[in-house]
């Protein structure tokens, strides 16, 4: 008779399995943003021209205009990431979960559109 015990080594593991890949993402994104706002500070910090002009060079460099849409499309994928995990953790009903999910994914592209379109403004 085969053993249909659920418990020790031999259980049955079941899910996405998502978790490491995700909470390893979310980690990785929050260091992303950490130096982002490490060089923002600098920058701010040891500038002397405080105004919008100032702040139009600053992003009118290429590569903090990539390292700012690196930064903010990071920081998308870890609002994602900590949101989905809160439709799942807390709404039950799979429909209103799938449309918080839907809602919240077409609010996150659109504010990266938005993010796109203001980086490459300046």
């Amino acid at each position: 008779m085969a053993n249909k015990n659920n418990i020790g080594p031999r259980r049955l593991v079941v899910g996405a399995h998502y978790g490491v890949k995700d909470w390893l993402a979310q980690r990785v994104t929050a260091i992303v943003m950490a130096v982002f706002t490490v060089v923002l500070l600098v920058s701010f910090l040891t500038g002397q021209n405080f105004t919008y002009e100032g702040w139009a060079g600053l992003f009118a460099r290429q590569w903090f205009k990539l390292f700012a849409l690196v930064t903010f499309l990071g920081l998308f994928y870890h609002a994602w990431v900590g949101i989905r995990d809160i439709w799942m953790d807390y709404i039950k009903s799979a429909g209103l979960r799938l449309i918080l999910m839907l809602a919240t994914i077409f609010w996150l592209i659109a504010c990266a559109a938005w993010t796109v379109q203001i980086l490459w403004s300046v």
